[in-house]
């Protein structure tokens, strides 16, 4: 009777709506597999990457960058970045950050911010440093008959990405020759692996072109063109050559890099111009290269067979390794797809998004904002990955914290302020850039928030030794930032302050919803990391966290901010991010009534101007805060909402939004909501994937999420 009872009880697990259907572990590389990318023809919105989150090559359907004309004036740039890859144009006039100072007044002090982007200074420090493409690399015809390739010399295109094993193959017919190309990149090395193989390369009617550009047009800050006008302005130096390999060293001012080519085979290579190299076999029709990249000293000869293998190792442990979700099953039709954006994330923010130097928006595929990066991003882009029991990769941006906290200790001092100022806009140096961003405020809890994650994640005397400084310094910050008002015995926040929802006066915005929520979650993790650290609570902390302002609402709904409670009341207050419903999505709630946030989501769902300005990210946004609430079935509608603009995935798996062909924000939002709706938060409903609806029309088979604080 006990073990008919226990049978039982196993079967009404698995017959309850939502829930896991059974306890066996989900089949992960045919989870992957059914979401392998497979085109058959051009798109120019869905070129693939390899990549290992500090490099990463982008093809065509050819597998290489033979048409980047046709994808950079209709689609998405197939390019070669590494994270490292910096210039800087000269600064003879020694411009700096205070140059392009504009002063507000506020709380009885004037200070400067450098917000003018007008003038030359602005501009200067704006535009640099910016970053730095790597050779492009495609198929060129050469001989008497030779002409520029086109997408007419392309057909019976069968390209396939196994994401599995990290690998690109692409089979087409290139002027009526067969073409076949294989890719991968180094977990360990910025190094591409080719293999190729056609009749062409052995007839003479074409080979591997690698040229080195100066760097990008410089006129637009989103998706530029490489630059080959100025063939003078850089050098390419041929360091060494032997019959199989190639060692060539770029310099472009200060900017410096070195590639070394690799063959098993001899090779014929030649110099048809300057910066430009033409590669094809000794002899028959295969050619296998590495291709290596390195900003200090001569970048390592590497063997194509050990790339692949590296490769598929590396997936594999990857793959096998934290969280997986399997959908099908699911009688919602959109569960497929939402599976699909699911692994497809997975894969881009982990061949893009990896570094120790924070991504830029577009990661590794395309320079956006000059390749900088926007720290209000950072916990978008890498909270998902602690969530999904891949911790490393939060870890790695964390570091760049730590490294630049001594640059967030001088913004502080230089604007009155104790502790760390995180900059907003920044490239490696940690050099804020001018415009609205030093205003911005919502990136200032994010160090200590994803702390937070990875102490969960590691709940160890290491894992606070390693960021206790970053948390309590950003803490201090925090704090001095607040301001005491006599006549409310309150702190309030700002102003000048430019809040996430981006339209409203920096100079007289007061006290952001969800700002207000997030300074209060922030100190508080500060205060338990004292406790864990066998510290007292900071007296002055806790006494601006617990005087802390209301959150701020009006006829029963949050409002943006206090100063300008005119959310519900004009339209034009009501584009750009609802960002006041991350108080109880992202964030648990502090200062947070979940019957008033329910209300306010619903006004959101209802009456948002959808249209003007809403990005990839707004939508898993408010499907987190909907789980919070208790409203699944509108979690799920949002997530997949597509009647908006910005909420869809090309066949890469990449989330265009306005401008922005890819926007890795979208993937990385998706993935957090993702992991929150289906592993659970602090306090969810005690049932499997409680974010999703529990009618029976999801089948959520979860394991190995965290739960969201």
């Amino acid at each position: 009777m006990k073990t008919q009872s226990i049978w039982l009880a196993c079967i009404a697990l698995i017959m309850l709506p939502g829930a896991r259907a059974g306890t066996a572990q989900i089949d992960r590389p045919a989870l992957v597999a059914r979401h392998d990318p497979h085109l058959g023809a051009i798109d120019t919105m869905a070129p693939l990457s390899v990549g290992n989150g500090r490099f990463a090559f982008t093809a065509d359907v050819t597998g290489l960058q033979t048409l980047p004309e046709l994808y950079h004036d209709k689609g998405i740039p197939v390019e070669t970045q590494a994270r490292w890859s910096w210039h800087e144009n000269a600064n003879p006039k020694g411009y700096k950050l205070s140059d392009a100072n504009r002063d507000y007044t506020a709380w009885g002090r004037t200070v400067g911010y450098p917000t003018n982007t007008k003038s030359p200074a602005g501009h200067w420090l704006r535009e640099n440093p910016h970053i730095q493409p790597l050779p492009q690399i495609g198929f060129v015809m050469t001989g008497a008959d030779a002409h520029a390739l086109t997408a007419a010399d392309v057909s019976n295109i069968d390209q396939r990405l196994d994401m599995w094993r990290g690998r690109l193959d692409s089979h087409v017919q290139l002027l009526g020759q067969a073409l076949s190309v294989s890719s991968t990149v180094n977990p360990d090395s910025d190094t591409l692996a080719l293999r190729i193989a056609s009749p062409l390369l052995a007839s003479g009617r074409a080979a591997v072109r690698i040229a080195l550009p100066l760097g990008y047009k410089m006129g637009d800050h989103h998706n530029p063109p490489l630059d080959w006008s100025q063939p003078q302005a850089h050098q390419t130096r041929v360091l060494a050559q032997t019959a199989n390999s190639l060692v060539l060293e770029h310099t472009r001012d200060a900017s410096h890099y070195t590639m070394t080519l690799t063959s098993g085979a001899p090779l014929k290579i030649s110099h048809p111009r300057e910066h430009v190299f033409d590669i094809t076999p000794g002899s028959g029709e295969k050619l296998d290269l590495t291709i290596s990249f390195t900003r200090q000293g001569q970048a390592p000869a590497r063997d194509a067979a050990a790339v692949f293998q590296a490769s598929e190792a590396h997936w594999d442990r990857f793959w096998r390794s934290g969280a997986a979700v399997d959908f099908s099953g699911s009688k919602d039709p959109r569960a497929a797809e939402l599976e699909r954006r699911v692994v497809l994330s997975q894969y881009l923010t982990a061949i893009q998004l990896g570094d120790e130097l924070p991504a830029s928006e577009s990661g590794l595929t395309t320079s956006t904002w000059y390749g900088k990066h926007h720290t209000e991003m950072v916990w978008w882009h890498t909270a998902h990955f602690a969530l999904w029991g891949r911790p490393e990769y939060t870890a790695r941006t964390l570091d760049w914290f730590n490294r630049t906290l001594p640059a967030a200790r001088a913004v502080a001092a230089s604007r009155g302020l104790q502790g760390a100022r995180w900059m907003k806009m920044t490239g490696p140096e940690g050099r804020e850039s001018p415009g609205g961003n030093p205003l911005i405020v919502w990136n200032q809890p994010h160090a200590i928030h994803l702390a937070e994650l990875l102490y969960r994640a590691d709940p160890s005397p290491a894992t606070l030794q390693r960021y206790r400084a970053l948390v309590f310094e950003t803490a201090q910050g925090m704090a001095s930032m607040l301001h005491w008002d006599e006549k409310g015995q309150r702190y309030v926040l700002g102003p000048p302050l430019w809040i996430a929802q981006e339209i409203y006066d920096q100079a007289t915005s007061m006290n952001p919803t969800y700002e207000l929520s997030y300074w209060a979650r922030a100190l508080e993790i500060a205060q338990e990391w004292r406790e864990r650290l066998g510290m007292p609570r900071d007296a002055e902390w806790e006494k601006r966290r617990t005087h802390l302002s209301a959150l701020p609402q009006k006829d029963g709904k949050y409002v943006a901010l206090e100063s300008h409670p005119d959310t519900w009341d004009n339209i034009d207050s009501r584009h750009d991010h609802p960002s006041f419903l991350m108080a109880l999505g992202q964030l648990p709630g502090d200062g947070v009534d979940r019957e008033t946030m329910r209300r306010t989501l619903q006004a959101v769902l209802s009456n948002w101007d959808w249209e003007t300005k809403i990005w990839g990210w707004d939508y898993p946004m408010i499907a987190m805060t909907a789980a919070r609430v208790g409203e699944p079935e509108k979690a799920v509608s949002v997530l997949l909402k597509s009647d908006g603009p910005n909420n869809s995935y090309t066949q890469a798996g990449h989330n265009p939004n306005t401008r922005l062909p890819v926007y890795l924000p979208g993937n990385g939002a998706l993935l957090a909501a993702v992991a929150m709706m289906a592993g659970g938060w602090d306090g969810a409903p005690s049932r499997p994937a409680p974010g999703f609806p529990a009618d029976g029309s999801w089948v959520v088979r979860a394991e190995g999420f965290k739960a969201l604080p």
